[in-house]
């Protein structure tokens, strides 16, 4: 592993042998149903709280990305995961019953990707095998973020759609897959938006034009360089579940 400005590079690319996407039903009228493994049409997932309907969107992300890895749960040395919810409670009642080692990770909109990254480089330390991933569910965002839907609150045009859904994959030291070169973990930027109904704008710096200067590590990022885009992207165990193309 080598560092080199703000990105960590690996000697030995660790490999993603296996991945998994699940969502809801509304993910699944989008543009991007085509990719998810699972498609929930109830998104209680049959579970008494939207909470738990998270968690089981999880566990079955995970339990699919191992299948596809040809690993079991004993093998892999530690599940890096996390959600919206106080304490990551969706990942932990989601790997309960695995009983993997488990590190919990909050960083919002970017924990599959800080999940990816962190496993990198566990794998690259000496871990055989780890697991990354993270869930979110509209339900529950609302309740944990905004207000509860049963308040019955108005949405503002400039409110977002939380994804209803859950992925997972699996790293690994070697094998056969994407290989994961280098990693790079984001800085805080603030550009003063308040407006707490309108994360499109408060997350737009993540999906700036990145204009390179005289390295590859080095960039300048300014508000006019910025592409601001929204992503309306959330289940049901039962009958309700369309399995797509990708399985």
């Amino acid at each position: 592993m080598r560092i080199k400005g703000k990105t960590i590079f690996f000697d030995s690319p660790p490999v993603i042998t296996g991945h998994a996407g699940v969502a809801g039903k509304k993910e699944g009228e989008g543009p991007l149903a085509g990719d998810f493994d699972a498609v929930f049409d109830d998104t209680s997932m049959g579970q008494q709280s939207y909470e738990l309907a998270e968690s089981a969107m999880l566990h079955d992300a995970i339990i699919r990305a191992l299948s596809y890895a040809h690993k079991s749960p004993s093998e892999v040395n530690m599940v890096l995961s996390g959600d919206l919810l106080d304490q990551c409670m969706g990942s932990a009642f989601a790997l309960k019953d695995l009983e993997i080692p488990s590190i919990g990770l909050f960083g919002a909109c970017s924990t599959m990707a800080l999940s990816l990254c962190v496993g990198s480089i566990l794998v690259d330390s000496g871990a055989k095998c780890v697991v990354a991933g993270t869930s979110s569910h509209f339900c529950s965002s609302e309740r944990q973020f905004r207000f509860p839907l049963e308040y019955g609150g108005q949405r503002p045009p400039t409110s977002q759609w939380t994804v209803t859904g859950a992925g997972s994959s699996v790293i690994e030291y070697a094998g056969e897959g994407i290989k994961i070169k280098a990693v790079q973990f984001g800085t805080i930027t603030d550009l003063g938006i308040t407006d707490a109904n309108n994360m499109g704008a408060a997350m737009a710096p993540v999906s700036a034009i990145l204009r390179p200067q005289s390295s590859v590590q080095n960039y300048v990022l300014t508000p006019k360089n910025l592409i601001a885009f929204l992503i309306s992207s959330p289940f049901k165990f039962s009958n309700s579940v369309r399995e797509t193309d990708s399985l």
